[in-house]
């Protein structure tokens, strides 16, 4: 079986299997206490934060255990808020970050703040000019993420973090996917992380805050983890988490080098074995081992099922994937195709060999979706009749709009348009992205009675 979807969660490393079996007998008495036992888990306990503030850069007394990344963000976001109240209450986010981060600013907006997201490129990245724009007098916090979880994009993280150390407002950055392969070489101020996406045991997060920081936690008072991290502590997974986190950095650098070129063959020979493809994120300034890309004529959740009855593991930001029927935040702020999504991200290990099989096992398994929902063929095109066309697709989702309109391109003239209805929000994102992959132009989109009519012209 190929596991492809580490940047949801990595494989439990050795390391953290062993440590966390010795740890249960060892360190499941409190640490807060004074008797042997006690004695015996604190121990534990303190050289589990030494590891891991040495990993992460800060120390040791910066750092505290929460139950879970998105708690450790949710605990920064509140708490830096909080400490900066008399400042303002606006917070600047990037429009990539991950949902945790969202969830946070729309927590304060409908308590009142505001909040800025910073667009991103096609490539997914912020402009850090565009960032540093964005501060203002009353910003009290500032959150980007060190790399995407979807794509794989890098952040100008070193450079945001210089125009707010000069504007005097805190940076957090959700270091959630990079932490395991180095340190984030910035200034930072917050920083967050998630034990199970390096190989850890899920139910551990890291919550960084610098000294100088004004920080208020938030919630009932709790003597634990200096009070920004209430209740017991989980012994055992803490000590896995920060064995495994050094364990990790131990052989990134090598793992790294044999990830990136793993990925990068992906990247190259993908558009070359499945016509219609789009591969997204920065090609340089991107994750050893994540890659990503979107299938046109393709629904995402099929293609998923088809590929893991060929023993492949993947994820997707396809609409079609989520009970809500809307794009990913991701793909949708990078104005990519979001239809037929893949994102494969290799756990530390991956033989060459899994992926070489997984490149033999991807077209036949688009073509087998394609083929079940009546797409067209790549080459495919019919003659001209000179009338303009509308394409009635209300109620149908993603991929069907775009289907449909590649169906029927061709049965206009040069010049002419084809109107496309749809009630699907993916729409908006993949009838334009359909467009600039096969050479037509999209003249925009009109409101309708029962949804939205999209405006496709024939140019070739």
């Amino acid at each position: 079986m190929g596991y492809f979807d580490a940047a949801s969660a990595a494989p439990l490393h050795p390391v953290a299997r062993q440590a966390l079996l010795a740890s249960l007998d060892e360190g499941w008495a409190d640490p807060a206490r004074l008797y042997r036992e006690g004695r015996r888990a604190r121990l534990l306990l303190d050289a589990a934060r030494e590891a891991a503030a040495e990993a992460v850069g800060c120390r040791a007394d910066e750092l505290v255990f929460t139950p879970s990344g998105t708690r450790a963000v949710h605990s920064g976001v509140a708490g830096a808020l909080a400490g900066r109240r008399r400042v303002g209450r606006h917070l600047i986010v990037s429009a990539v970050e991950h949902s945790s981060v969202l969830h946070a600013a729309e927590e304060l907006e409908r308590d009142g703040g505001t909040v800025t997201q910073v667009p991103v490129d096609r490539a997914g990245a912020v402009d850090a000019g565009a960032f540093a724009a964005a501060l203002g007098d009353d910003t009290a916090l500032a959150c980007l993420q060190s790399a995407n979880h979807e794509v794989g994009t890098e952040q100008p993280v070193a450079r945001v973090a210089e125009s707010c150390r000069a504007a005097g407002v805190p940076l957090l950055v959700d270091a959630a996917q990079s932490l395991g392969w180095g340190k984030v070489q910035a200034d930072w101020s917050l920083l967050t992380a998630s034990a199970h996406k390096w190989g850890g045991p899920s139910g551990v997060g890291l919550l960084a805050v610098r000294k100088g920081v004004r920080f208020a936690p938030q919630g009932a008072a709790d003597e634990r983890e200096s009070g920004r991290a209430p209740g017991f502590e989980n012994l055992p997974a803490i000590v896995a988490a920060a064995a495994s986190l050094r364990a990790v950095r131990a052989e990134a650098a090598q793992e790294a080098a044999r990830l990136r070129e793993l990925t990068e063959r992906i990247r190259a020979r993908v558009p070359g074995l499945v016509p219609d493809v789009e591969v997204v994120g920065d090609a340089v300034r991107r994750l050893p081992g994540i890659v990503t890309f979107s299938c046109l004529y393709v629904d995402g959740e099929t293609l998923l099922h088809e590929l893991d009855r060929a023993g492949f593991s993947v994820s997707s930001g396809s609409s079609c994937t989520s009970s809500t029927l809307t794009p990913s935040h991701v793909l949708k702020a990078m104005g990519v195709l979001t239809e037929g999504n893949v994102r494969v991200s290799l756990p530390p290990g991956t033989p060459a060999e899994d992926v070489e099989r997984f490149l033999e096992v991807l077209p036949g398994a688009v073509a087998a979706v394609r083929e079940r929902l009546g797409a067209p063929a790549a080459a495919e095109s019919a003659p001209l009749t000179g009338a303009d066309l509308v394409v009635d697709a209300i109620g149908r989702r993603c991929p069907i709009p775009v289907i449909e309109l590649a169906k029927v391109i061709g049965d206009v003239p040069v010049g002419g348009t084809v109107r496309v209805l749809s009630d699907d929000e993916a729409a908006r994102l993949d009838i334009p992205a359909w467009c600039e992959m096969r050479g037509q132009e999209y003249v925009g989109e009109e409101r309708e009675e029962r949804g939205t009519a999209y405006l496709v012209r024939r140019i070739t």
